[in-house]
């Protein structure tokens, strides 16, 4: 994985080079996210001497913070697996109706059981992740139906576009059925780190550990599928059982990410396209890499999210739909990308 120059005479890193350097740039955004308040930044020294300010940094700027780049990091992985397991480069979370149906499933579990998205409960932040798995699991299983199979581009994007808006609007129809948490669940569907804890943080980051080192187990199979579905037969790779693996790794990232911070579209999208302009390497390396560029996009549009209005605060999610939806459009009009 040596650097080289491409034909226009640009320099690309190696994978390895490009890991540490995605890793320092999340380091320095959480640093800076811990400044980053209400009232604008502010360096970390002046609020030794007064306790408040500290317990607010602790309580949560910390928590959102690292939120942030934990919900990147799932979205990005996320992302890179749909589209190396789809062999569509227009493959998301969102595109696929896994997030919507991970949004069902929140939503079913907050009516049946009475609770608040906003709680901060290690046990209920678990119950969330398990209800937005099962949710985005059934999701792609109902995309892939309706598109039966992942041959045609077109087709498998107006399926999961299909899921996404039927899916999006049960979710909406349960939300109005309990006025209570309605307004907690129009910031959940807007997409927010704003409330995430220390609990949510926890179970992220035991899912992205479990998700990744999973994911880069069968990183073979998704260089074996980029190579088309009979060069991955010749290799001997069972490709039904590797395949329904992958999907719920999918599903459990995206489920995680979406039960504590709510809908946030198109870093899945994006994270894995930027790696691949920077880097040419295999799945092992593109894999952590597209979760660190997800971890580092996230964390950026939060702290932009944070300033643009102060001191009141835009919604990441919308600030993502708005981005990622102008970039988007931009690769679906480059040549040959829309078409089968």
């Amino acid at each position: 994985m040596k650097g080289a120059r491409t034909k226009r005479g640009l320099y690309k890193p190696r994978a390895a080079t490009l890991i540490w350097l995605l890793s320092l740039m999340c380091v320095s955004t959480l640093l800076v996210g811990l400044s980053v308040g209400s009232t604008g930044y502010e360096p970390l020294w002046r609020f030794g001497a007064d306790s408040v300010a500290a317990q607010i940094i602790w309580d949560i700027r910390a928590p959102r913070t690292l939120g942030a780049l934990l919900t990147g990091a799932l979205l990005g992985l996320a992302g890179a697996i749909a589209q190396g397991l789809f062999r569509n480069p227009l493959a998301d979370p969102f595109l696929l109706g896994s997030a919507s149906g991970a949004s069902l499933g929140v939503a079913i579990m907050l009516v049946s059981f009475g609770i608040s998205p906003l709680a901060t409960h290690w046990f209920i932040k678990l119950g969330l992740t398990g209800a937005a798995f099962v949710g985005a699991v059934l999701a792609v299983c109902l995309t892939l139906s309706l598109a039966r199979g992942v041959q045609h581009t077109l087709r498998l994007l107006l399926a999961g576009v299909i899921v996404g808006v039927v899916l999006g609007a049960l979710t909406s129809l349960l939300s109005l059925t309990r006025p209570d948490i309605l307004q907690a669940m129009q910031a959940f569907m807007l997409g927010s780190t704003a409330f995430v804890s220390w609990s949510a943080c926890a179970i992220m980051a035991m899912v992205w550990l479990t998700c990744a080192t999973a994911a880069i187990a069968l990183s073979r199979t998704l260089d074996g599928l980029a190579l088309g579905e009979a060069t991955a037969q010749s290799l001997g790779l069972s490709l039904t059982k590797l395949r329904i693996a992958l999907i719920g790794i999918l599903a459990l990232a995206t489920g995680a990410a979406v039960a504590q911070t709510g809908l946030i579209a198109f870093v899945g999208l994006a994270a894995p396209h930027v790696v691949r302009a920077i880097v040419t390497t295999r799945y092992a390396w593109l894999l952590p890499l597209a979760s660190l560029m997800g971890a580092l996009l996230l964390s950026l549009a939060d702290l932009l999210s944070r300033g643009l209005v102060a001191p009141q605060e835009l919604p990441v999610g919308v600030l993502t739909a708005i981005l990622g939806g102008g970039y988007l459009m931009w690769l679906m009009n480059r040549k040959g990308l829309a078409h089968d």
